[in-house]
């Protein structure tokens, strides 16, 4: 005994749906038992013909493994969207224990320097933070370190800026500081340091400390006594002294197998004539150093649990000197690798490059690693949520492609994404109808909202894309989404345009699939709108400009829609009959 006719085909259709949808959500590779198990759940009665399932399902495998991931997705959504639509479930990962916790008690902080907004790799920092915080009922502060004006020079717009992309990541503060308003703090614990023996102040040229600090030997300013470093701390503070003239040192062990270790720089003087800060101006010119700063200001916040990246594994050693010589308790310390994404610009020296010499927006620009960049280029937050879940607080570098980012941000904006039609470089179609006709285009398969085109019986004229030209006339017949199949029987050339001419076969989507019918996208002449689509393409932003359905006109800027064929895009401007987009990814 063997399929029938209508069982075959029954048990094609359901093989060939499961096998995209297997394919889709295991990396483009659909496995042959799976989608056996699927048919068979769905088609009981196909159990005793195993082997003839076996054959077929094997072969629509294979068909569908051919395809590429983009292809896959392409045809299961034009063909099956029903299939996308299955509830998310969100699978919160537990985060690992924080060593030394005690509910209640425990302090986080995010730190980021203002001198740009934060990007991908920060948002890992913050956002463990501040869930550690919130699962150990303790503090989560938000401070500002800002205290180099001139190589590191703030961007006065970049402390709002920050606080609302961590507004938008849906993270809230139980405390803010700015570490340029609290100088005077460093200045009084400095002063204490110098009392306890662990700093001095240095007048030797870098030149000259680097031989030092290459011999492991103290320079001649190390041995001063406590009275002599007061007065001249005392001197610096008052402005007797000129940037590059002196520094203040922490004392560590001049034989550390870590030269940079070995007694750090502290504070150092910065003109603030020349470079004001954007917050206290030209009020101060000796300066902390990061170290130093952030060192000072854990232990006065009473920070319990640093998470960090590794790349600050050599602060951490610098900063538990300073710990030692006022007898403070140093923070549980967690470092962590890398995250980075590729496919965007991540550089903050880049970015300001482009800024300048291009004229760009300088936080947001669709092709910048930016939080705001990415979150114009229609990436939810939810994604970044999901990405920092999965590499939480591993010691290893995570480099993170924008194909699997594009994979997670798909998931969640597929449900709430309505579709539309839009076609590039027009492609002129006529045909003939012999009755009234109504065309419905799905807005989206959960809702079955839909969108009703209503023709009259007559000749009619619609756009397709040229890019689907080859393809169509190769087949000689394909079917418009939503409304008719059609076959090519001539074609028509005025100047260098072109008009197929069609004939009507039918209006049914299931003879469609079953003849395997390319489906692509239309627009009406009479109700078409400009569409501009910005595509980043690593330094480039590609413009296409599209003709689509009028109804884009009724969403809003931030709406994110999928253009069927095309891929999502988040809305950036609507203005006339003219509508600007970013292309997020397929």
């Amino acid at each position: 005994m063997s399929l029938d006719k209508s069982l075959l085909e029954k048990v094609r259709n359901v093989a060939y749906k499961h096998a995209l949808l297997n394919a889709y959500k295991h990396g483009g590779k659909a496995d042959l038992k799976a989608v056996i198990s699927k048919i068979i759940a769905e088609i009981p009665e196909s159990r005793g013909l195993i082997k003839d399932l076996i054959g077929v399902a094997k072969n629509i495998v294979d068909e569908v493994n051919k395809m590429s991931f983009e292809e896959q997705y392409r045809v299961l959504a034009e063909n099956y969207p029903e299939a996308l639509e299955e509830k998310i479930v969100e699978q919160e990962r537990k985060l690992q224990p924080l060593p030394n916790a005690t509910r209640g008690k425990v302090v986080t902080r995010f730190a980021p320097n203002p001198d740009y907004t934060i990007h991908l790799g920060n948002a890992r920092p913050a956002l463990l933070s501040y869930w550690y915080a919130r699962e150990y009922e303790g503090r989560f502060i938000l401070r500002f370190e800002d205290t180099d004006p001139r190589t590191k020079s703030p961007y006065p717009e970049a402390y709002e800026m920050i606080k609302n992309d961590l507004k938008w990541l849906g993270i809230d503060w139980d405390e803010e500081y700015i570490q340029s308003m609290r100088l005077p703090i460093f200045y009084s614990i400095v002063k204490e340091l110098i009392q306890r023996g662990g700093a001095y102040v240095d007048k030797c040229s870098d030149k000259e400390f680097k031989k030092y600090r290459l011999l492991g030997k103290g320079c001649p300013h190390r041995s001063r006594s406590v009275d002599d470093n007061l007065e001249e701390f005392d001197k610096v503070i008052s402005g007797y002294y000129s940037e590059g003239e002196v520094v203040i040192r922490i004392k560590t062990d001049m034989a550390h197998p870590d030269p940079s270790v070995r007694d750090w720089v502290g504070m150092r003087i910065i003109d603030t004539s020349k470079n004001p800060h954007p917050v206290v101006g030209s009020k101060y010119i000796l300066w902390p150093t990061y170290n130093l700063a952030c060192g000072i200001d854990d232990h006065l916040m009473g920070v319990t649990h640093v998470l960090r990246a590794r790349e600050h594994l050599s602060n951490t050693v610098k900063q538990k000197y300073l710990y030692d010589h006022m007898g403070w308790k140093y923070p549980e310390t967690i470092h962590f690798g890398r995250l980075s994404l590729e496919g965007v610009i991540l550089s903050k020296s880049k970015m300001r490059d482009m800024v300048l010499k291009q004229g760009l927006k300088p936080y947001d620009d669709p092709r910048f690693g930016t939080l705001s960049g990415l979150r114009r280029r229609g990436v939810v937050r939810e994604t970044i949520w999901e990405i920092v879940r999965q590499v939480g607080i591993k010691h290893i570098d995570a480099r993170i492609s924008f194909v699997n980012l594009a994979s997670i941000n798909r998931v969640r904006i597929d449900p709430i994404s309505k579709r539309y039609m839009a076609v590039e470089e027009p492609l002129k179609i006529r045909f003939k109808l012999d009755n009234d006709v109504e065309a419905h285009v799905i807005r989206h398969p959960s809702t079955n909202e839909k969108f009703t085109y209503r023709f009259k019986a007559g000749e009619i004229e619609l756009y397709v894309s040229s890019r689907d030209y080859d393809t169509i006339v190769k087949t000689g017949y394909f079917r418009l989404y939503g409304f008719a199949n059609l076959k090519i029987i001539g074609e028509t050339h005025h100047g260098l345009s072109k008009t197929l001419v069609c004939e009507v076969t039918g209006f049914s989507h299931e003879e469609a699939v079953f003849k395997k019918l390319p489906i692509i996208q239309w627009v009406k002449p009479d109700e078409a709108v400009e569409v501009e689509l910005f595509t980043p393409k690593e330094t480039k932003l590609v413009v296409s400009r599209l003709l689509g359905e009028r109804a884009l006109l009724e969403r809003r800027v931030n709406d994110i829609v999928q253009l069927i064929r095309i891929g999502f895009a988040r809305i950036d401007d609507v203005c006339g009959d003219s509508v600007k987009m970013i292309y997020a990814h397929d």
